[in-house]
């Protein structure tokens, strides 16, 4: 993998044949240059850099979340989205994401997850999915520990009627307790079940929809401000649609798909466009790594 943008000192000067050593490798990219892990420092591309598969501290320093400001009082919530798609636009293809991923995607989602709080998402990519509970990793133990956090990101799970199977993994066996934001018209039969499951139901709305502002802000009173959304595409919309999307992770993958799939956002378009800034752009096998937050 090589970085794009911004462009380092180091990248400069292997672009234009001036470094002896590369950085990026197959998951995302370092801000600086290093060796392969076997010292060889791994492969010459086509441009000079060497390519090498990163670690995942590398990873997890390139996708940081912003530091709180000191004096700032507690930190606000920031949400980011992770999300993949074709050249096309397609978020899917036949109903799923993997067909469009890469193993280098893969590691990213993985890193983005580690370094979570909460991840939310929607209930029909639950059920598409297969959905599980998110696991402890060895390799961000001491990292999650040194930033306060449980050992894994809980789950929080947006839904309006909470038609979920309850008998799940996801809810009978995660390692933090899934959530479950609903409205305060939810089914009560359901939002019953779903307590009995081990669920925790956390109220985000006055009818039987969520309000997105209502649910990050119930996230950060319980202590998740590092939040995550994988989607789908119809609950993106309706986080961009709030107003209340800061960051936007998107994986640019190489394929074609035609017909009809979704894009990364559905529903209502917004009034006026709103813009980001781009933070930084990684490669990979001619998958494109982009991070955008809003400016």
């Amino acid at each position: 993998m090589r970085r794009l943008f911004p462009v380092t000192d180091e990248t400069a000067a292997q672009a234009f044949g001036g470094g002896a050593e590369g950085e990026e490798g197959h998951g995302a990219a370092a801000a600086h240059a290093a060796p392969a892990p076997d010292g060889t420092g791994g492969s010459a591309g086509a441009d000079g850099l060497v390519n090498r598969e990163w670690s995942l501290a590398e990873l997890a320093a390139a996708y940081a979340y912003p530091e709180p400001v000191p004096g700032a009082g507690a930190p606000r919530p920031w949400l980011r989205a992770n999300m993949v798609s074709t050249l096309d636009g397609a978020a899917q293809h036949e109903g799923h994401s993997q067909p469009i991923s890469s193993a280098a995607d893969m590691r990213v989602f993985g890193t983005l997850r580690a370094l979570a709080d909460a991840i939310v998402v929607g209930a029909e990519t639950v059920r598409q999915e297969g959905y599980r509970p998110a696991r402890a990793r060895a390799e961000f133990a001491e990292a999650r520990k040194g930033a306060g956090q449980g050992p894994a990101p809980a789950i929080a799970v947006v839904t309006t009627g909470l038609e979920l199977d309850f008998s799940l993994p996801l809810f009978t066996s995660p390692l933090v307790p899934t959530l479950i934001l609903t409205g305060a018209g939810a089914p009560p039969d359901r939002v019953a079940a779903a307590e009995k499951a081990g669920a925790r139901v956390v109220v985000a709305g006055d009818g039987m929809g969520v309000d997105p502002a209502r649910a990050v802000r119930a996230l950060a009173d319980l202590g998740h401000t590092r939040l995550l959304t994988e989607g789908g595409p119809r609950l993106l919309g309706q986080l961009v649609a709030a107003e209340v999307l800061d960051e936007l992770c998107l994986t640019v993958s190489p394929m074609l798909t035609a017909g009809d799939a979704q894009r990364i956002a559905g529903g209502p378009s917004v009034a006026v466009p709103r813009r980001f800034e781009l933070m930084s752009l990684l490669e990979d096998d001619g998958f494109l790594f982009s991070r955008y937050r809003r400016s």
